[in-house]
């Protein structure tokens, strides 16, 4: 092979491997909107099924054992869990993190506002799967925030 022939293939498989990491990124900005629309109206519009409809699969998976596995099992536990046990229930998303198709978000969950002024709540890790810009799959860690740490980090 010569020499001209070996740079332009070498010029072509970069431009090709940096469109492919634009492309991600891109997907990755898409999949974390998705999951951020979906969370803003659930959990601060208590709009449950209308966030169902427009950000999630019919092969929805739930990963939280509390709550029963497909679309209709989770929108009946979020929609007592907004409505009936937490009408004040508001989410403050702190950060991020999307890779490939995965969405994960660092959160905190205040049930009411008696709870947001003691800085009480949960924190939260979401972790959503998107496929074709739509939520098929959902995973959750939940902790309790207390009101007095071992340690002056605060948890966000």
């Amino acid at each position: 092979m010569t020499a001209p022939l070996l740079a332009c293939l070498a010029t072509s498989l970069l431009a090709a491997c940096a469109s492919n990491g634009a492309l991600r990124a891109v997907r990755a900005q898409q999949n974390t909107a998705v999951v951020l629309a979906f969370l803003d109206t659930v959990f601060n519009k208590h709009e449950v099924e209308q966030a169902f409809k427009l950000y999630v699969g019919a092969s929805y998976r739930q990963h939280n054992p509390k709550v029963a596995d497909g679309v209709d099992g989770a929108v009946h536990a979020l929609t007592k869990y907004t409505h009936e046990l937490y009408p004040e229930l508001r989410q403050e998303v702190k950060r991020t993190v999307a890779q490939g198709d995965l969405v994960a978000v660092h959160s905190r969950y205040i049930p009411s506002a008696a709870e947001r002024e003691r800085g009480a709540g949960v924190a939260a890790v979401d972790i959503f799967r998107v496929e074709h810009g739509k939520i098929v799959e959902h995973w959750d860690v939940l902790q309790d925030i207390p009101e007095k740490s071992a340690n002056d980090n605060s948890m966000f």
